[in-house]
């Protein structure tokens, strides 16, 4: 088994309006998130988010701690959302294991001390995306599938954003400390999403995109709402936003993708809404 993990430190928005191409991608861009028998994983100095993915092909994949964290286990001070893009699996939480298909989540509190990743098909293998943030408290491990989500339709055809939000591991749903994950489904037909954009200040964000048809690629828009930037990406890879970011984006198809948030609070709607009309 195999885990490789890097680490994003925080930038100013003062500097980010200097970066050119490669420096963006460079900071803000995730890739290779998913490789066979690998848990990959990167450390953001951006509300102390872990972002990462592990894809067990051959054999089971633990949780191991990273260099960062400087724990006895992983989940000694932090909790984990985990979301299935891939073939069925499961994830054993101190012996106990959870079957996980796909879309469908999973939250594992702090104080759990074996987390592992299984495949129940090693030809179709599980593919967990991972968000994980520190924690103050000890909550239960829980499964939540789209039936538990709290679901929410938004957007119009005739604005190319028509989509459905599944609220997933939020606190409307279960108890986490400052973890929110969950899922953005477009319509076909519909390519933006988050239009009109916005900003919050007291948490930052990460989006991680799946279900991008090859050769139709999606361009993420950031930066603050007067000085904005972009990144090109394809799929199943992410983008870390800071507080002070936009985040939106639109494709050449329609795709899927997993928004997970940490910061000061847990109300979903907490957040500043940027009018398109004022994007620079």
């Amino acid at each position: 088994m195999k885990t490789h993990y890097e680490v994003r430190y925080a930038a100013h928005p003062e500097d980010v309006k200097r970066f050119d191409t490669q420096q963006i991608r460079r900071h803000f861009l995730v890739t290779d998130i998913m490789k066979a028998d690998e848990v990959r994983l990167v450390y953001s100095h951006y509300d102390r988010l872990i972002i990462g993915g592990a894809c067990p092909a051959k054999e089971p994949l633990e949780l191991s701690p990273i260099g960062p964290i400087r724990g006895g286990f992983f989940l000694e001070r932090r909790e984990l959302g985990i979301i299935n893009v891939g073939g069925p699996g499961a994830v054993s939480a101190d012996g106990q294991d959870f079957e996980i298909d796909f879309k469908e989540a999973l939250y594992v509190g702090r104080g759990v001390k074996t987390v592992l990743f299984k495949s129940r098909d090693s030809s179709r293998p599980a593919r967990f995306y991972l968000n994980s943030a520190t924690a103050h408290a000890a909550y239960p491990v829980q499964k939540v599938t789209q039936k538990n989500a709290v679901i929410a339709d938004l957007g119009s055809a005739e604005s190319s954003n028509q989509r459905r939000i599944f609220k997933l591991l939020i606190n409307d749903v279960i108890k986490t400390c400052q973890l929110q994950m969950g899922m953005t489904e477009l319509k076909t037909g519909s390519v933006w999403n988050t239009m009109p954009p916005h900003v919050h200040d007291r948490r930052m964000e990460a989006y991680f995109y799946f279900e991008v048809p090859k050769g139709q690629p999606v361009c993420h828009f950031m930066g603050e709402p007067g000085e904005t930037r972009h990144i090109w990406l394809g799929n199943e890879e992410a983008v870390i936003s800071p507080d002070w970011s936009i985040h939106s984006a639109a494709g050449t198809s329609n795709y899927t993708f997993i928004w997970g948030m940490a910061g000061e609070n847990l109300d979903f709607g907490d957040m500043d809404a940027v009018a398109a009309d004022d994007l620079k």
